[in-house]
């Protein structure tokens, strides 16, 4: 195999064969997946979640992770968000002419890795070359399809007041750390939170009767999400400003930069509206998960004002945050 991309491998002749069967099969493989059809044939017993996403970060290297690994945390968080058990994956590659094969290769190893590890199959795919100057190297699209938890029902009409709202981590790290890395900003290497949430499931299976809606706070971050839950609704959710947990590298950062981490992007953190009775219990249980440590309790459902995100400071004073309005950073996802 040659040491770079060339507009052959895009071609469906010998060489687009060799890219697949000696560098992307044997790293994924699985019984539908070497069949190597137009499709694959799935086993579902239940109802399905299905999502779709695609990839275009910039720099597809960065600390923390890679193109490769958020392609597969970002669908499967999806499908994990809509209260499934994700099972499959479809993977497309566009590749720009002159891509390195080796660094082909270190992504499709990280999608593999965290793939293997989430449990879940790619089972489908395709590959395109675009010209030299029109792809930034890569690009990646996945769908994936996830098996529906029982019983599991979710969605902004049942939030009622006095509900919780729990995040599973510290704010703002992916954002910021692209960024960083996109414009060494600062010496220290500030780590994506790029993970999967598969440690989500057995909690989702515990307290479905208590869980109202699940979000994964992506472009826009934290504030901007929040503001999804209670568009067109009667009721508000007032945050604590104190009680969010952000990093002190980040925090450090965003201050520099003048960035609010409420609105930066993460790619490993999963935003929990819940019953006022289960918040502590369920709490305690996400504790006790390695990559869901640093979980709190962030704030509630209020009804002194309608459809509005607001934030208590430390001192007591209280604003509105709105939507992300403009564009922080594009190519962060």
């Amino acid at each position: 195999m040659e040491e770079i991309i060339s507009m052959s491998y895009g071609n469906g002749g010998k060489k687009t064969s060799k890219l697949i069967n000696e560098l992307i099969v044997p790293k994924l493989k699985n019984d539908e997946l070497k069949k190597l059809g137009d499709g694959a044939l799935l086993n579902i017993s239940n109802e399905i979640a299905f999502s779709t996403d695609s990839f275009v970060i910039y720099p597809y290297f960065f600390p923390g992770g890679d193109i490769g690994k958020l392609s597969v945390c970002g669908t499967v968080n999806d499908l994990l968000m809509c209260g499934s058990i994700p099972k499959y994956l479809s993977l497309s590659f566009i590749l720009e002419e002159g891509f390195k094969i080796k660094e082909l290769e270190v992504i499709i190893n990280s999608i593999q890795k965290v793939a293997k590890k989430i449990g879940v199959k790619v089972v489908t795919g395709d590959t395109k070359v675009v010209d030299k100057g029109h792809g930034h190297g890569i690009y990646i699209n996945t769908a994936g399809i996830g098996e529906r938890i029982k019983g599991l029902q979710l969605g902004k009409h049942k939030i009622e007041i006095g509900d919780k709202i729990i995040v599973s981590g510290s704010v703002g790290n992916h954002g910021i750390s692209i960024l960083c890395k996109r414009e060494n900003l600062l010496e220290q290497n500030i780590l994506s939170d790029c993970a999967p949430l598969i440690d989500l499931i057995d909690i989702l299976q515990e307290y479905k009767d208590d869980i109202k809606i699940l979000r994964d706070p992506t472009r826009g971050g934290v504030a901007t999400t929040l503001n999804e839950f209670v568009e067109d609704m009667k009721f508000s959710i007032e945050l604590k400003e104190d009680k969010i947990p952000i990093d002190s590298d980040v925090k450090m950062a965003a201050n520099l930069l003048g960035l609010d981490p409420l609105y930066s992007a993460n790619e490993g953190k999963a935003l929990i509206v819940v019953s006022r009775d289960a918040c502590d219990e369920l709490l305690e249980k996400l504790k006790e998960k390695q990559i869901f440590q640093n979980s709190e309790i962030i704030g509630e459902v209020v009804d002194y004002v309608e459809s509005k995100v607001i934030l208590e400071g430390k001192l007591g004073g209280k604003r509105i945050l709105d939507k992300l309005s403009y564009d922080i950073l594009p190519r962060i996802c």
